[in-house]
């Protein structure tokens, strides 16, 4: 049978390390669901190379891998580094300007033309991650800003930049932020990732212009501000998905409360059908190493348990020495993980007020059925991909097969946990179309004689309606 297949999805970052089609085939055969690219570097040209390889591999191999862009948002970064190489000093200090120059220790550049507005005397101003410390000290009259280095070290050009404690005033896009969007939506990519998200307004606006595009790409809010931690619940009901992005959220807060935000976010995203990925230095070591430390292997078994859709590579798969042999190792760990029976059956009774109720009561009483009958599969028909988040939310053991007519989707729901997408479109009747999903599958080798399989659907079947009706039965 064809039931090796992991709960948890892989997504890949692409880029030097793993853009050509060999890699990328070698990348989705071992395991990635999703590739992502990273609007910060690269160009159009060769995005666009890496979209159509992932969908050409798709039509060879009969799969539905994803495509996620990620916007870059309010990135704040240095300028260009003479050189590319400066070491900046303990207690030494430094002056930012936002004017254009070549950096030196004693003058830094800063993309960000409200730097000396926005901060304050005591801000710390952190670099590269959080390498490089500093706090500002005084504000200079020709406009550029006095920092005094708390922790030095070497520093290259176009490093990100990090206000903790500042208010930034940009924009949730930025001019490059649009025309990334607008490549993203000319190529039909099924996920759009909106870097640096403040609050459920810096959604909206993504919204309305993928809605003014007609386009149907889904959002991915990248939580990395504390300000999005303080208005999360209003975020998550208005996104697609979100994601733990931790490289940054661990540097703009104090990075021991990443962990509980984790663990907080998984939770809120699974009542509310949403999916949640953990991203950033999940096994960072493997961008030089050849294998992963134990701490690594640590962290992603722990997010598989913690109930995580999706586990990200960034660096590791980008521009890292062993991209596929990454891949190999974390889907290794993921199944291995997923052998724990506590990370199943966390099912959560539907809202009464909700006007899906109905629906969302289908899906939760599928789910304890198939705890109650040990069955093997939950079959479902979908045309908008709903019935797929709301099932695979919550955590069935049985293997989640979404069957549908709408094409697209099937990219989308490879993002989401459990879930199958399988394309369909002989709607004759419900008891026909029940039985030729059910050979479908036995031929496949998804489920065997004897099995129990739960169907759920929208009767009459034509109408592509609100899931309805439930069925359970055997595999003859």
């Amino acid at each position: 049978m064809k039931t090796n297949f992991n709960h948890t999805k892989i997504i890949a970052t692409i880029g030097p390390a793993s853009s050509s089609k060999k890699i990328l085939t070698a990348l989705i055969k071992a395991g990635v669901n999703v590739c992502r690219i990273n609007s910060s570097h690269g160009n159009f040209e060769q995005h666009a190379k890496v979209i159509k390889h992932v969908r050409d591999i798709n039509d060879e191999l009969n799969l539905s891998t994803a495509i996620l862009v990620d916007l870059q948002g309010p990135k704040l970064r240095v300028g260009t580094i003479k050189d590319n190489h400066i070491v900046l000093k303990e207690k030494q200090e430094v002056d930012f300007t936002t004017a254009d120059c070549e950096g030196t220790p004693a003058l830094i550049q800063v993309k960000y033309a409200t730097f000396s507005t926005d901060v304050s005397i005591g801000d710390p101003v952190l670099i590269d991650d959080g390498k490089l410390e500093l706090v500002v000290t005084a504000k200079n009259p020709d406009g550029t800003v006095r920092a005094r280095v708390v922790h030095g070290g070497p520093l290259s050009s176009n490093k990100g930049l990090n206000l903790p404690y500042t208010r930034i005033s940009l924009p949730s896009l930025s001019e490059k932020d649009l025309e990334d969007l607008e490549f993203a939506l000319d190529h039909d990519v099924e996920w759009i990732g909106l870097s640096f998200v403040r609050s459920a307004q810096d959604i909206h606006d993504l919204r309305n212009l993928i809605s003014k595009r007609n386009k149907k790409a889904r959002i991915v809010a990248k939580i990395e501000k504390p300000e999005a931690i303080k208005v999360i619940d209003e975020i998550i009901e208005v996104t697609d998905a979100i994601m733990v992005a931790r490289g940054d959220l661990g540097v703009e807060m104090q990075m021991e409360q990443v962990p509980l935000i984790q663990k907080t976010l998984v939770k809120k995203c699974k009542k509310a059908s949403k999916p949640i990925i953990i991203a950033t230095q999940m096994m960072e070591s493997m961008i030089t190493n050849y294998a992963p430390t134990r701490a690594e292997v640590n962290d992603v078994g722990n997010s598989v348990m913690d109930g995580a859709d999706a586990l990200m590579l960034s660096g590791e798969t980008s521009v890292g020495k062993y991209p596929v042999k990454v891949v190999e190792y974390m889907k290794k760990i993921i199944n291995v993980v997923e052998n724990e029976e506590s990370i199943y059956h966390h099912a959560h009774v539907p809202d009464v007020d909700s006007p899906t109720y109905l629906s969302d009561s289908i899906c939760y009483t599928a789910t304890v059925l198939a705890d109650q009958t040990g069955a093997k599969a939950i079959i479902a028909m979908t045309h908008s991909g709903y019935t797929a988040f709301k099932v695979s939310s919550h955590r069935p053991k049985a293997n989640i097969f979404i069957f549908t007519d709408n094409k697209p989707i099937l990219n989308t729901i490879s993002l989401v946990w459990g879930v199958r997408g399988l394309h369909y479109d002989k709607y004759v009747s419900t008891d026909e179309t029940i039985a030729d999903i059910k050979e479908k599958l036995k031929k496949e080798g998804f489920v065997k004689t004897g099995d129990i399989v739960i169907h759920i659907a929208s009767t009459p079947i034509n109408e592509k309606g609100r899931t309805n009706m439930i069925k359970i039965n055997r595999i003859e």
